[in-house]
């Protein structure tokens, strides 16, 4: 791209505003070079989640995939806390090269409405990728309590009103306004009690010092087939293959009731696009190889594969969704 600075010293524009067309134009004009060798370093994709949770264990996978692929290496870095919101900010604030990259998931769009004040704006601020693929959440209880179904749940909390707990990965996290949305829609009145990661929330759930959750399937169909969780609904508009005795929330008697854990990959605002072409076209093929498909289907998560503009509506609209529930429910970080 060349600029005729000719023009702009003929209106005397200041010197500032000249480096500055300099700067852009250098950039610009460097993009397709810069694309054609990318990557030469290895990546970072930072997971804004504890390890070990919904999104955790697919991402591990598809990073393995990608590097292949890509032929450099991929470091999954853990930043939890702050309801994804510690990760995205890192993200948000990185060089837009490519290098580092944000895995985004439902709890970035609750927390854009959730946080009043974040330190970066969770839709201009980051360039999409792809929505790589959901899964329903579950309803999971302790087998301590006496109740085999979800009506014998809302029937046990309205009898019991704030004496259960349910545990979340986090304020703001899915597994906090899954259940909000829930206990808002039913008349339940439920403790919530945030934890750092999926991690911990799972161990005090087994262990019966909290009653209820709502992660993400993934991570519970081992317990959940044990015995030692017992699941009375899941999320999603349909049944799970996985759990095909297991009825849907809606089904269970509340109409009206979806919600689902995603996944997608996001990059900081201003990366060339020819840059997130060359990631999106590489991640399209790793989710078509037949390890990661058998690898989601035993865990029932649905791959999508979006491309970055289907990506960046669908990040809006549940952006606007959860707004709009987080404003209902009057959920608040507690």
């Amino acid at each position: 791209m060349i600029f005729d600075l000719s023009f702009a010293k003929a209106r005397n524009w200041p010197p500032r505003a000249l480096c500055v067309i300099v700067a852009i134009t250098s950039v610009v004009g460097a993009s397709p070079a810069f694309a054609q060798s990318y990557p030469s370093r290895p990546i970072r994709v930072v997971v804004p989640f504890s390890p070990g949770g919904a999104v955790d264990g697919p991402m591990r996978l598809i990073a393995e995939e990608l590097s292949k692929r890509l032929g450099q290496g991929i470091i999954v870095d853990n930043k939890p806390g702050a309801g994804a919101t510690i990760g995205a900010d890192i993200v948000a604030k990185s060089a837009p090269d490519g290098y580092t990259l944000l895995l985004a998931s439902q709890t970035n769009a609750i927390s854009a409405s959730l946080y009043p004040q974040l330190p970066f704006d969770p839709v201009a601020d980051f360039a999409p990728v792809s929505l790589i693929a959901r899964e329903p959440g579950v309803l999971v209880i302790t087998p301590s309590l006496p109740i085999n179904t979800l009506q014998e749940f809302i029937a046990y909390v309205k009898a019991h009103p704030g004496q259960v707990d349910y545990a979340s990965s986090g304020n703001g996290s899915g597994q906090h306004l899954f259940a909000a949305l829930l206990a808002s829609m039913t008349g339940m009145k439920m403790n919530h009690i945030p934890y750092r990661g999926s991690g911990q929330a799972t161990t005090d759930l087994l262990g019966g010092r909290v009653q209820m959750s709502m992660p993400g399937m993934a991570g519970m169909l081992g317990h959940i087939r044990s015995g030692r969780l017992r699941a009375l609904a899941v999320t999603g508009a349909s049944r799970a293959p996985q759990l095909p005795d297991v009825p849907t929330v809606a089904e269970a008697g509340v109409p009206g009731y979806e919600a689902y854990v995603w996944m997608g990959l996001l990059a900081p605002k201003a990366t060339p696009v020819a840059v997130i072409d060359r990631i999106h076209r590489e991640l399209l093929a790793v989710l078509a190889t037949d390890e990661v498909k058998r690898y989601m289907a035993n865990a029932s998560i649905e791959i999508v594969g979006s491309s970055p503009a289907q990506f960046g509506a669908f990040f809006r609209d549940e952006k606007d969704r959860w707004a709009k529930i987080v404003r209902e429910t009057g959920a608040k970080v507690d």
